[in-house]
């Protein structure tokens, strides 16, 4: 990757891929409740079809020396309060991002792309049949 996160220590350097910030950021995403997925583009949609799982789909992050910013772009569950899991999204991300590489998180920016709606639809037709 062109843009690696270059931190000099005294025994050498410690760069961090800015793929890896976004799995990270993706990861801390999908575990907040509400949350259906993240909406990829069609580059993750062809990762799905060739088997692999893409951890950083729907993630766009920057990295800089000593900071970061992410946009996530998601799907939601239907009948959640989307700014409440908005926000719970913006503050996992931070924390999971500062804890894991040191980096100091100037942006979570939430892009809300879709609702789910597959629980409700199991719920309003039942089986006919029992």
């Amino acid at each position: 990757m062109s843009n690696n996160n270059l931190d000099v220590v005294e025994h050498g350097q410690i760069k961090i891929a800015d793929e890896v910030v976004g799995v990270i950021a993706g990861i801390a995403a999908t575990e907040v409740p509400g949350v259906a997925g993240m909406s990829g583009g069609i580059g993750g949609g062809i990762a799905e079809m060739l088997g692999r799982k893409n951890l950083s789909k729907g993630v766009k992050v920057e990295v800089g020396e000593k900071e970061a910013a992410v946009d996530l772009y998601i799907i939601v569950e239907y009948g959640i309060k989307i700014p409440d899991v908005a926000w719970q999204i913006q503050e996992s991300v931070k924390k999971a991002i500062e804890n894991m590489t040191g980096l100091n998180v100037v942006e979570v920016n939430i892009h809300v792309q879709g609702v789910n709606m597959d629980k409700d639809e199991k719920e309003e037709n039942p089986l006919r049949v029992k």
